[in-house]
Order: structure tokens, then C-alpha cells, then sequence
């Protein structure tokens, strides 16, 4: 165990260990390794800016009523009993689907 924990050890202080995956990468690493990264001057909007986006990114699904025919909302379990889902998440899901463009609807 101690073997292995120290060739772990000796891969991670290995430069070459962790290869940057692009060119951008590399860029990073030499400029922070050559002391060239400089704190954004507006650290603190940038900050609640990005934890916005975080709080919006895993915002839970909200709760909403909708109106369905019987025939319609029968139609749509069995649907949901043969993909072998709740008949929420495929309700939830064609929605998505439609929000994002992936699917139309007929009128």
C-alpha cells in the first residue's frame, strides 16, 4: 500500500503527469507558472455573477397544474408504463423537449 501511495506521489509532482488537454491549457500552466495570472480587478461581481448561474443551473423544477382530458392523460400513462417511467417525467420530458426545440407540435 505504501508502494503504491508513494508512486501516486511521485506521478502527481511529475509535470508531465497531468498533460493539459488543449492549447489553452498549456497557456494557463505556463502563465501561472511564470507568476503571469493577475486577480480580475472585479473579483466580487464576478463572483455573484457565477454564483447566480449556479443557483439558476440547479434551481429545482417547479410545480404546475395542467388541465388534461381523460383520454389524453390515460393515453399518456400507458405510454409511460410501456418507456416504464412515472407519467410525470414523460409529461416533464416532452415539455423539455418542446422548450428546446426538439420536438413540435401541430397545430
Amino acid at each position: 500500500m505504501e508502494d503504491r501511495r508513494e508512486k501516486t506521489m511521485i506521478k502527481a509532482g511529475d509535470k508531465d503527469f497531468f498533460e493539459p488537454l488543449d492549447e489553452q491549457e498549456r497557456d494557463l500552466r505556463e502563465a501561472a507558472e511564470k507568476d503571469g495570472l493577475l486577480p480580475a480587478s472585479d473579483q466580487e461581481e464576478w463572483k455573484e455573477k457565477l454564483v447566480r448561474a449556479a443557483r439558476a443551473t440547479i434551481a429545482k423544477n417547479r410545480h404546475i397544474s395542467i388541465r388534461l382530458s381523460e383520454k389524453d392523460l390515460m393515453l399518456i400513462r400507458a405510454r409511460a408504463l410501456e418507456l416504464g417511467i412515472p407519467y410525470q417525467t414523460l409529461i416533464g420530458s416532452i415539455l423539455h423537449q418542446y422548450a428546446e426545440g426538439k420536438v413540435r407540435a401541430e397545430f
